[in-house]
């Protein structure tokens, strides 16, 4: 924590010393509101600097999307974010990290997932994003509010895969570990799944290779004791989340944006932290990511957490000074003004919010109107506008008899 605070001080400092004439240079390349600025990503265009970040629901059936994400999703698509990113999406049955979660690996899971794009399609300009992920090892979990550990085969759970045996828990049976064939097996799946958003007119993906889920458990020392091509070194623990990467972006045509989420840091003594984010998210970047989302932790259970307001943000920050890409931060971002600095010191380039938007779905509303931003809103709603901020909404007009 107290190198956060150093890194998060000396980043404060240079901004200081560029003075005014810094200050200036960055706010003429943005829009009078930063946070509202369009922001490009590969071929899209995104309306603004807000992505709604992806939130399990643990309420899918056999993988399948249904009434709940309908309504979930629809809400949320009419918040005004730039982009909504559907929650982690597991590319095989045993990727799901509790039996409640979404899939793409079947045409089931793809017709019904499709039903819920189609309807927010017809009702919200937002861009449609989906993260798709593979649970590895953190697989075959209760649901949240049935305590979240693990679930056995005999009560409807399976044998989760990893790196290595080792479980998650050490009071936990070992895990599979993967062979080459299921190497091949899961990076065909991750493909195919690709294939399967292509078809359903996704805009963008993201690769989760974070919170010590599959991806996350090949690159952490903690999780991947392998002796193979695939353990051992930086570049070896790096080579299948890697493979993953080229066979998406080989499967997901060249307009269409990439991203992948990282945790910067396992917070734990001899893990996975930021220096090795930084050689991966340069990797990943010459495979073909068109961003980075920079959040942390969650590969061991001895994390430890200094939680506080954006505390993920110096890690983007130091990122994006190294990659040639978009960086979007993430963690505990909750006021207009705090994400507005954020995107106005270049500290990232987008923010994504989670739990903020849960407890207020207008939440980009709102904030337009207290720094004095413009936002899309349906037309609908448009006799909502408040009388004490008339441009709110773009583009309303209204009459009556």
């Amino acid at each position: 924590w107290n190198w956060v605070v150093s890194l998060s001080a000396r980043i404060a400092m240079s901004f200081q010393n560029q003075g005014v004439a810094g200050h200036m240079r960055i706010e003429s390349e943005f829009s009078r509101v930063p946070l509202f600025s369009p922001l490009t990503l590969g071929g899209l265009t995104i309306r603004n600097r807000i992505v709604v970040s992806p939130m399990c629901q643990y309420s899918a059936l056999e993988g399948r999307a249904n009434d709940w994400h309908q309504i979930h999703l629809g809400q949320l698509a009419l918040s005004g974010a730039g982009m909504l990113m559907i929650e982690a999406t597991a590319v095989e049955p045993i990727g799901r990290i509790t039996p409640g979660c979404l899939g793409l690996y079947d045409d089931g899971c793809e017709n019904e997932l499709g039903r819920v794009i189609t309807s927010i399609r017809r009702h919200s300009p937002t861009a449609i994003a989906i993260q798709l992920a593979h649970a590895g090892r953190k697989g075959s979990s209760r649901a949240p509010w049935d305590g979240g550990q693990l679930l056995p085969p005999a009560e409807g759970g399976w044998q989760p895969i990893g790196p290595s045996a080792r479980p998650h828990l050490e009071i936990e049976p070992p895990a599979h570990e993967m062979t080459a064939d299921d190497i091949e097996r899961v990076i065909a799946a991750f493909a195919q799944a690709t294939r399967r958003c292509l078809q359903l007119g996704i805009d963008a993906i993201e690769l989760h290779a974070a919170h010590g889920y599959l991806l996350h458990q090949f690159l952490s020392p903690l999780a991947n004791p392998r002796r193979d091509e695939y353990g051992g070194s930086l570049e070896n623990r790096m080579r299948f989340p890697l493979r993953v990467i080229a066979a998406v972006r080989a499967a997901w045509p060249a307009g269409r944006p990439l991203g992948v989420r990282l945790s910067a840091t396992d917070w734990v003594d001899d893990g996975w932290d930021l220096e090795q984010s930084i050689r991966f998210a340069q990797a990943a970047v010459a495979a073909g990511a068109d961003w980075i989302d920079v959040s942390s932790g969650g590969v061991s259970p001895k994390q430890k957490i200094a939680l506080g307001p954006g505390y993920q943000v110096p890690f983007a920050q130091a990122i994006r000074e190294k990659v040639d890409a978009a960086v979007f931060a993430v963690g505990l971002i909750t006021e207009p003004e705090q994400a507005n600095d954020i995107i106005t010191r270049r500290q990232a380039d987008a923010v994504m919010l989670a739990r903020a938007l849960l407890y207020d779905p207008r939440w980009p509303w709102h904030a337009a109107a207290k720094l004095g931003a413009s936002v899309a809103a349906p037309r609908q709603y448009w006799r909502s506008q408040p009388r004490e901020y008339p441009d709110l909404f773009d583009g309303l007009t209204f009459g009556q008899r």
